[in-house]
């Protein structure tokens, strides 16, 4: 009997020698062999991208904290210096005429105590004279109407030349002269009658709606004098010396 319990002790110790060598050869294999990976993952989502968090920096976006083209001081046509509303000019005030001589306050009537009458022959047309008026005040005149003329001791004045009227009042700035022609008499024709020889002449002026503009003035003559007689004329007072000589 002993030698069957021997042989079965036998087979039962390399049955577990066989068993052992099987696990050491299972743990072996999982630690170099084959590598067991677990259950599949999903791949992870890619990290957002700059532009995709926190704050955007797209150019196009004009809201939040952005610092594209909607942000910022603008110099277009809306803060900048575009076709905005347009300042109205002050009005400038009124000429007072205190330091302006040609402003209508200042204005007066030319005659005697502001101006310089001179008489001057002519060559042409002929037995004419020509009168030339200066302002020698400090201010713009009006010369309305025509030369009052007085030769020696005549009482009475000689008529105007209707044609010869202008478009507007002659007006004279300080400095400035004026002009009448007088036709002395009848000429070659022999017109005229009461022929005379005259060495005095005084010349008077018009008001704006008067024959009296104030004080007259003295104009000197040849020595010899001057020939007139009863077709006696004279124009209105005229801008040029070529108009007064025109009749």
């Amino acid at each position: 009997m002993a030698a069957p319990t021997r042989s079965r002790v036998r087979l039962l110790t390399a049955a577990a020698t066989v068993a052992l060598a099987a696990l050491s050869l299972t743990a072996c294999n999982n630690g170099d062999g084959v590598r067991d990976e677990g259950a599949s993952q999903q791949p992870s989502k890619s990290a957002p991208a700059d532009g995709d968090s926190g704050k955007d920096t797209s150019a196009g976006s004009t809201t939040g904290n952005k610092t594209g083209s909607g942000t910022g001081t603008s110099t277009g046509s809306g803060n900048g210096t575009g076709a905005g509303a347009t300042t109205k000019p002050k009005p400038q005030p009124a000429s007072t005429g205190k330091n302006n001589p040609t402003a209508a306050t200042s204005r007066v009537t030319c005659n005697g105590s502001t101006l310089k009458v001179t008489a001057q022959s002519v060559s042409r047309p002929v037995n004419h004279m020509l009168l030339t008026v200066t302002n020698t005040g400090s201010k713009r005149c009006d010369l309305y109407g025509y030369p009052a003329v007085r030769f020696g001791e005549a009482q009475s004045v000689p008529p105007v030349i209707d044609d010869s009227q202008p478009q507007a009042v002659v007006s004279l700035p300080p400095g400035q002269s004026a002009y009448a022609g007088v036709a002395l008499s009848g000429g070659d024709d022999g017109g005229g009658s009461n022929g005379r020889t005259e060495k005095t002449l005084e010349v008077f002026f018009q008001g704006r709606n008067t024959n009296d503009g104030g004080p007259g003035a003295k104009a000197a003559l040849p020595a010899k004098g001057v020939y007139i007689d009863d077709s006696l004329k004279v124009t209105y007072w005229q801008q040029s010396m070529s108009d007064a000589l025109t009749w």
